[in-house]
């Protein structure tokens, strides 16, 4: 594709989560952006179990996508099918593009406006508050970090977490799972391993309610959430010109410059790629900088030789254990505490997430 003139190429950004919302603002004054969404907001997604318990958070983690991206189109829905030429979107309208980038992450069913997304927070919280005991069903990071927020601010509820594997956190390596687990226990969250709760089988008690898990325990509960992972936002991409480049797994399969394999115009960024790295947010905002830097050089007329290739990420995690502590796994050691919580824990990166989209830290 050659630079005509000084005409902007067209490019489509779908998906507004941590990738797809960086790449569209630092491209906003480079192209003719059309950038499609089904909620009218951006949201800091690892600071949601925060917010959970203390809901003003969501105030600065909970944004509307006019708020830094200001020079481009918005459009406030689905994303059905994708041409050589156009996607076309839920309510029968289509855009063009020169270029696409596809960023759709997990599925997540959230409302459509900030409003509804942080009363949301506030009926949760509410629910937190007016139980007892609380039951947590999974134990992954969200699960992990739902527990500890709970725990550090309401240190008076019984909490269970039930989670299917031998250990929490399967993502990262055993000794972080083992210090986590100590952690949990110290604050007396009571937390079951393989075991799985049926939802379909909970019963009424006093108010209360009796959920069973597969190992034939009962467990006492006035709530429950469910943090257990979501699927891929790749099923639409089933019926589109890109179904031959999706894995097994339903991930789009990219080359190192984060391009769709095969396709010279269509790039990939965030969770919904293959690559080879441990799915996090502060590695889908590298990804949309690196594509954002090729897309500039192509839209530029520059050589395909000269863009920038991703390197995927190393295996450093941390997941947030209340307001202080946390814990960290770092290529040579792993560390839980104060010490890893300063890194992560008292803000959640929140306001070094908003000033990378031009906003004010607080």
């Amino acid at each position: 594709m050659e630079e005509m003139g000084s005409e902007k190429r067209r490019l489509v950004v779908i998906g507004g989560g941590i990738a797809g919302s960086l790449l569209a603002k630092s491209l906003q004054f480079h192209a003719d952006v059309t950038f499609i969404d089904p909620k009218e907001y951006f949201e800091i997604t690892w600071a949601s179990l925060r917010t959970m318990v203390e809901p003003s958070f969501g105030e600065r983690s909970v944004i509307n996508h006019r708020d830094y991206y200001t020079n481009g189109r918005i459009v406030t829905s689905t994303a059905i099918g994708i041409t050589e030429t156009e996607v076309l979107t839920a309510d029968d309208f289509s855009f063009p593009y020169d270029y696409l980038v596809i960023a759709t992450g997990h599925r997540d069913p959230v409302p459509k406006t900030r409003m509804e997304r942080l009363e949301e927070y506030v009926a949760e919280n509410e629910k937190i508050k007016s139980a007892q005991s609380v039951l947590i069903v999974g134990g992954g990071p969200t699960g992990v970090e739902l527990a500890g927020e709970i725990s550090a601010d309401f240190p008076e509820k019984h909490v269970t977490l039930v989670h299917s594997g031998s250990r929490l956190l399967e993502f990262i390596g055993p000794k972080a799972s083992d210090k986590t687990l100590q952690w949990l226990t110290s604050k007396r969250v009571d937390v079951k391993l393989e075991q799985r709760v049926d939802l379909n089988s909970v019963t009424d008690s006093n108010g209360s309610k009796i959920y069973h898990t597969t190992a034939g325990e009962s467990i006492r509960a006035d709530c429950h959430f469910l943090c257990t992972g979501k699927p891929l936002g790749s099923g639409w991409l089933e019926g589109t010109i890109l179904k031959s480049n999706l894995d097994s797994q339903g991930r789009l399969m990219v080359d190192e410059y984060l391009r769709v394999k095969g396709r010279k115009n269509i790039f990939a960024i965030g969770d919904i790629t293959d690559v080879p790295e441990i799915k996090q947010g502060y590695l889908a905002q590298k990804h949309a900088l690196v594509a954002a830097g090729n897309l500039k050089l192509l839209m530029a007329g520059g050589k395909e030789r000269k863009m920038s290739s991703y390197k995927p990420g190393s295996t450093t995690a941390i997941v947030s254990l209340g307001r202080r502590d946390a814990v960290a796994q770092f290529p040579y050691t792993t560390l839980i505490g104060i010490v890893p919580g300063m890194i992560k824990s008292r803000d959640l990166f929140v306001g070094k997430t908003r000033k990378q989209r031009g906003l004010q830290p607080h």
